[in-house]
């Protein structure tokens, strides 16, 4: 992790998880479940949270757009997408919505408490880091 990719963690108000990001944490989440299955999980978890609230969703394309509305406010796009069966991939990327144009990590943090609810909901698939 060089020190260019720590500061603009911090001075960016933009996160977004990849397989190969350079932060272990915003790394691609891979669990157990099938694309429809994911997708049901992630609409019953952003309805029963009073922080969120649902902008669209596309099944055909496993595509959801959230709005975070307490707190800071961000809008988050989630894209599950099923590699092989029930290996499913949850992506997410997330724009905090501020006047100055830095969030000092909370989209990354965001990114973690989401990926945080999504593993007591279904089971994680983890990665062997020697394959790569």
């Amino acid at each position: 992790m060089s020190i260019r990719n720590t500061v603009n963690k911090y001075l960016n108000n933009h996160a977004e998880t990849n397989e190969f990001h350079w932060d272990p944490s915003l790394k691609t989440n891979y669990f157990k479940t099938t694309k429809d299955q994911g997708m049901v999980v992630l609409e019953d978890m952003f309805h029963q949270a009073r922080e969120y609230e649902i902008h669209s969703v596309s099944k055909e394309h496993g595509e959801m757009s959230v709005h975070h509305i307490t707190g800071k406010k961000a809008f988050i796009v989630v894209s599950v997408i099923m590699v092989r069966p029930y290996r499913t991939a949850i992506d997410f990327s997330v724009t905090t919505e501020s006047v100055i144009p830095f969030d000092f990590g909370y989209s990354t943090r965001l990114i973690q408490e989401l990926y945080n609810m999504i593993r007591k909901k279904l089971p994680i698939i983890i990665e062997d880091s020697s394959r790569q």
